[in-house]
């Protein structure tokens, strides 16, 4: 199962520590709400501002940047100990500086970082990443919001959509198209939610309620030429860089939410009775458990061993690719065989199992549909 420093070679005490901050986090700022902010679609800006004090964002970002992630141990840490709530929404939204943030950090201006990093460090400001529109999702080279350069400023219109954070957003890291068609045109701008003509809808899903989703819509919005991200025209690497670490905390996650499957089901069918017996005595219900745990292994593995290699300095994006799919499909397992042993009570509204449950989709489709990491894969390993 998931391990601690004790079973694997991967961890040290000072991740076990880490470990144990965020695993009190979780129990004491976020299990007791989760309900609430379920039902209210959003979470409250004072959960960023004590996640920024912990260090919780910190921990996706390296020191070189001000974050706290020596290697990328304690982001799995982090994202595995968050999805002991069972509640993805939370993840998400809390974690969109996690995507947000690092085209900011790899290609801003230095006037852009200092104005910028910080206060999205601290909690006070939240970033998020808007490159998905309402054309396409996944094919990043045709998207068709332009930024068009007038003076000092790049005029932008266009829209995305399925943005997270979207509503609360203070910082957005967007893809734009500048140039001619294709990836040779695409460009990152950050836009600021107080520019004139940002506009913003929330959407309502089918799973993530804590996470706030929106559509963003830009109608003549001036950008300074100053929050240009990179080169102009050279954004599209920008985007396939930024997947890369997104895919690899998805899987972290996924696994993470797998696991609190198998604990929540274990500990049901310790405690449930049926037909004079508790369900665990059953051997049906053994076996589900037992296959339940062979994937997640089988997944963390997996995670682990890439998580090392990519610390060594490797780009194995097909590998990559393979474990997002690999974590998604466990995490979708997992939930389906929880929600069948809980039966009736796994179909209520509040329980861990039926959150996770209804928020296996979101993972298989964001960060890169199974579908498209398939192709992707087979493209990297060249047939």
């Amino acid at each position: 199962m998931i391990p601690n420093t004790k079973t694997s070679p991967y961890y040290t005490d000072d991740h076990e520590a880490w470990r144990d901050t965020v695993r009190r986090f979780v129990e004491k700022e976020i299990e007791p709400f989760v309900d609430e902010w379920e039902e209210a679609e959003l979470l409250p800006r004072d959960l960023f501002r004590k996640a920024g004090d912990l260090g919780l964002i910190a921990a996706h970002h390296r020191p070189e940047v001000g974050g706290i992630m020596e290697d990328l141990f304690y982001m799995v840490v982090a994202g595995q100990e968050m999805a002991r709530a069972g509640a993805g929404g939370v993840s998400a939204s809390l974690g969109s500086h996690a995507i947000g943030l690092p085209p900011i950090t790899r290609a801003a201006t230095d006037a852009v970082k200092r104005r910028v990093v910080p206060e999205v460090m601290s909690g006070r400001k939240i970033a998020a990443l808007a490159i998905t529109e309402p054309s396409g999702g996944s094919d990043v080279a045709n998207l068709e919001t332009t930024a068009r350069r007038d003076g000092g400023h790049y005029i932008v219109n266009g829209s995305k959509t399925f943005i997270t954070s979207g509503m609360q957003a203070d910082f957005v890291s967007t893809a734009v198209r500048t140039g001619g068609p294709g990836m040779g045109g695409v460009s990152m701008l950050l836009i600021e939610a107080d520019m004139a003509g940002f506009s913003r809808t929330p959407l309502r899903k089918m799973g993530w309620h804590a996470s706030d989703t929106a559509t963003l819509y830009f109608d003549d919005v001036r950008v300074p030429v100053e929050n240009l991200i990179g080169e102009e025209n050279q954004g599209f690497r920008i985007v396939m860089q930024n997947f890369n670490f997104e895919r690899l905390m998805m899987a972290a996650g996924c696994n993470g939410f797998a696991q609190t499957c198998y604990d929540e089901t274990l500990a049901y069918a310790r405690e449930r009775q049926t037909f004079g017996k508790r369900l665990i005595d059953h051997q049906v219900v053994r076996h589900k458990l037992v296959d339940m745990a062979m994937r997640i292994n089988a997944t963390q593995a997996m995670l682990e061993n890439l998580a090392w290699r990519i610390d060594q300095g490797e780009s194995p994006v097909a590998e990559i690719c393979m474990l997002k799919n690999q974590a998604t499909l466990t995490m979708e397992f997992c939930a389906r065989e929880a929600v069948q042993t809980f039966g009736g009570a796994g179909y209520l509204r509040g329980q861990k199992v039926e959150r996770i449950y209804r928020e296996v989709r979101v993972n298989a489709i964001g960060g890169g549909a199974e579908e498209i990491m398939r192709d992707l894969a087979a493209r990297q390993l060249g047939f």
